[in-house]
């Protein structure tokens, strides 16, 4: 019967000399090799669709317009904000409608369905989904524009 002999086997019958040209052939030959291998493949990784900026989401962002703060602001402090305005109308009693999830809704529900959890595309649940993050608002609030939300219950 046949048996593969291990790496370790054919080591123990090589002299040092031998021995130690074969690491160095193999030091010279396989980690340069291994190393643009490694390098091909990081680079084909980075091309991959998973990375390119075309796969960022793009929200239906409804009527849209002068929002309350910088664009690039709200997208990294909105929740802040939000949870900043709760705090202070269940607490507090102050009502800031300029700063409102009402507010927000009203600017950014899709002009198609009136919501801003309805599709895909919608605009909060594009990001959301991209960032792999819940939407817990809507657990309570309703993602429908009031006027749009009105008119289907006024039937």
């Amino acid at each position: 019967m046949l048996r593969a002999r291990s790496p370790l086997a054919y080591l123990q019958g090589m002299s040092r000399g031998s021995l130690r040209r074969a690491l160095q052939l193999d030091l010279l030959v396989t980690v340069p090799v291994r190393v643009i291998a490694a390098f091909v493949i990081f680079v084909l990784f980075m091309a991959s669709p998973v990375f390119a900026a075309t796969n960022t989401p793009k929200p239906d962002i409804g009527k849209g317009g002068q929002c309350v703060k910088e664009t690039q602001w709200m997208r990294v402090n909105h929740m802040h904000l939000l949870k900043h305005q709760r705090d202070e109308v269940v607490r507090k009693g102050i009502r800031d409608e300029k700063l409102s999830l009402k507010n927000c809704i009203e600017c950014h529900a899709s002009t198609k369905d009136d919501s801003v959890i309805a599709r895909s595309d919608s605009f909060c649940v594009a990001c959301h989904h991209y960032e792999a993050v819940k939407i817990d608002c809507f657990e309570c609030h309703s993602g429908i524009r009031k006027s749009a939300w009105l008119q289907r219950n006024a039937k």
